[in-house]
């Protein structure tokens, strides 16, 4: 005959309360830093920016190209170079799809064998030192120099083929598919498509510094910056007296107030400061009567005779003067 033997029930473990407020708490932090992010970037998601081809009259958007802040910076580095090599729109094309291609507009540090930076250029191929091609100036520069040394005929081939002769790619046709949208950013970057870059958030964290914006403008413009008859590059920057140390000012208009030229490289150095604005502690870009402002707006550019609670801008610019302010808004 067995036995039976009767176990006594254990005693059900009580959750211990600090599991639930240590949940409340990992959702609280989650929440907050959406709620931050959101605001930062004027509701409208993680910090990003985006270029958008208006309809004609400016009715329904024909196209629109959404890059991350760093994409967005090297994208137009890439169009200001060409600028300043004056270089057409169909060049700075050219050299936009090939580095979305390439690289997808990162300033990548590897690559198939040796090959580097934004377009995947090769120090044994004579495109430069490792620390050269990691330079966006440099490589872009470069680029911009072999399309027009080795295909002088560029502007008359299809994207992908004038691309394949500087490059020599394995995949010569894979350039093409980028075609319509390097269209897009040529079109804001160059200036051609004025206030067509939107860039949201995030909010400087400590005032920039403008020697250094100055400093940049100037290494990557170069002669470009310079209106015409006007002063050298070097001192363009700071050709008007600023209000204070908080602001670059630069005139880019010669005698024709309304030369198209003149506004689109207005509108080239508002874009492409915009893109750097995290990076160089920017808060305000001005240009004619459009502001820009960390923040602001969904990072879209603000009519400035028509803005409110703080939107507009009371220390006008001249309409042929493009206004960097690094200092915070609010002093």
């Amino acid at each position: 005959m067995s036995e039976t033997h009767h176990t006594a029930p254990r005693p059900r473990r009580r959750r211990r309360p600090y599991r639930l407020a240590a949940a409340l708490l990992v959702l609280l932090g989650l929440a907050g830093y959406y709620l931050v992010q959101n605001e930062s970037t004027g509701g409208d998601g993680a910090p990003h920016c985006t270029v958008v081809a208006a309809g004609p009259g400016g009715g329904e958007a024909r196209g629109s190209y959404s890059m991350n802040l760093e994409q967005a910076r090297y994208a137009a580095t890439i169009a200001a170079v060409g600028t300043a090599r004056k270089m057409p729109e169909r060049a700075v094309t050219i050299a936009m799809a090939t580095a979305m291609q390439e690289s997808a507009l990162r300033n990548l540090d590897h690559g198939d064998r040796d090959s580097l930076g934004l377009f995947q250029q090769r120090p044994s191929q004579g495109w430069g030192t490792p620390a050269q091609i990691m330079d966006p100036v440099y490589s872009a520069g470069i680029f911009y120099d072999r399309l027009k040394e080795d295909v002088p005929d560029y502007a008359d081939l299809p994207l992908t083929v004038a691309a394949q002769k500087v490059q020599r790619s394995g995949f010569p046709d894979a350039y093409a598919k980028h075609e319509s949208d390097a269209v897009l950013l040529a079109a804001a970057f160059t200036g051609r498509a004025p206030g067509a870059l939107s860039c949201s958030g995030p909010l400087p964290q400590e005032t920039g510094d403008a020697t250094r914006v100055k400093a940049e403008l100037v290494k990557v413009f170069g002669s470009a910056l310079a209106p015409k008859a006007g002063p050298p590059a070097s001192r363009v920057a700071a050709q008007r007296a600023p209000a204070d140390d908080s602001e670059v000012t630069l005139s880019v208009s010669g005698k024709d107030h309304q030369d198209p030229a003149d506004q689109r490289r207005g509108w080239e150095l508002a874009s492409w400061t915009v893109a750097h604005a995290a990076e160089l502690g920017v808060q305000r870009v001005s240009y004619g009567d459009k502001a820009w402002i960390a923040g602001k707006n969904k990072g879209r550019w603000i009519d400035k005779r028509t803005g409110t609670s703080g939107d507009g801008d009371p220390r006008n610019a001249g309409p042929d003067d493009v206004r960097i302010f690094v200092a915070p808004l609010n002093r």
